[in-house]
C-alpha cells in the first residue's frame, strides 16, 4: 500500500488514489458521516450549469461528482490523473467521458469550458497556483470556477474536536473501511497543512480570477470558493 508525502509528488499521489479506487466512494461516505453528499449538491448549485454548457470536473475520481452536471443537461468531462480511479469510473459510468490529465498540465485547449470545478483535489496538487492558472486558461471569458476543499472550522471549540477526529479517529475508522488506511493519514495531514478560506481566496485573485467569494459548509470544515474568468 502507498501513501503520498506532503510534497505531493504526482506519481505518489496518483498511486495512492489507485490503491483506494475500488472503495473510494463508500469510504468517503462513511468518513464524512454522509456530509459528502451535501457538499456535492452545494457544488452543483454553485456551478449552476445550463443545458449545453461544457463543464470540466477535475480530480473527478470515479465520476460521482460529474454525473449531476449531465443531469442538468451539460456536457461534462471527468478528468483525473489516477488511472485506477478512471478504470473504476468507466466500469460504473460507461457513458460519462473520462480523460486522464494532470491539473498542472491540462490536456485541453484554451477557453474550452463554460465552467471548471474541482472538489477535494486542489489540496493534492503539487503546485496549486499552477493548477489554478491552468484552470483559468481552459475557461472561457466570463466562465466560472468552483473549488470545494477542506478548510478551517470557524468555531474554536469545534475546531479542537475536529482536529482530534482528523488525527486520531479518522485513521482508526479508515483501517476498518478502506483498502489503504495509510492514505487517510495523508488526508488528515494534508488538511491540517492546507491554507484557510481567506488565504485560498487571495491565491485565486493573484492567479487572475475575478469576483472571488466563498461560503462555509458544515461550519467551515469545507469551504466553497467561486470565481469568474
Amino acid at each position: 500500500m502507498s501513501r503520498a508525502s506532503l510534497d505531493k509528488q504526482p506519481h505518489e499521489v496518483a498511486a495512492m488514489f489507485d490503491d483506494v479506487a475500488e472503495r473510494y466512494d463508500v469510504t468517503n461516505d462513511v468518513l464524512s458521516l454522509g456530509q459528502d453528499r451535501r457538499w456535492r449538491r452545494a457544488v452543483v448549485q454553485a456551478v449552476d450549469a445550463k443545458p449545453g454548457d461544457r463543464v470540466l470536473d477535475l480530480a473527478a475520481g470515479t465520476g460521482t461528482s460529474a454525473v449531476p452536471f449531465v443531469f442538468e443537461g451539460a456536457a461534462a468531462i471527468a478528468c483525473d490523473f489516477s488511472v485506477g480511479m478512471l478504470r473504476v469510473g468507466k466500469r460504473h459510468r460507461p457513458r460519462l467521458p473520462f480523460v486522464a490529465g494532470d491539473a498542472t498540465m491540462l490536456p485541453f485547449a484554451d477557453a474550452s469550458f463554460d465552467a471548471v470545478t474541482i472538489s477535494f483535489g486542489l489540496r493534492n496538487v503539487a503546485d496549486p497556483g499552477l493548477g489554478l492558472a491552468e484552470m483559468l486558461r481552459v475557461t472561457k471569458s466570463g466562465g466560472r470556477l468552483v473549488v470545494c476543499e477542506f478548510s478551517r472550522p470557524t468555531y474554536p471549540p469545534f475546531r479542537r474536536v475536529y482536529v482530534e477526529y482528523l488525527m486520531k479517529a479518522l485513521p482508526t475508522v479508515a483501517r476498518r473501511v478502506s483498502s489503504n488506511p495509510e492514505s487517510y493519514v495523508y488526508l488528515a495531514e494534508s488538511i491540517q497543512a492546507w491554507p484557510d478560506q481567506s488565504v485560498l481566496a487571495t491565491q485565486l485573485e493573484r492567479t487572475g480570477w475575478r469576483d472571488v467569494e466563498w461560503r462555509n459548509l458544515t461550519v467551515g470544515i469545507v469551504a466553497l470558493h467561486r470565481a469568474v474568468r
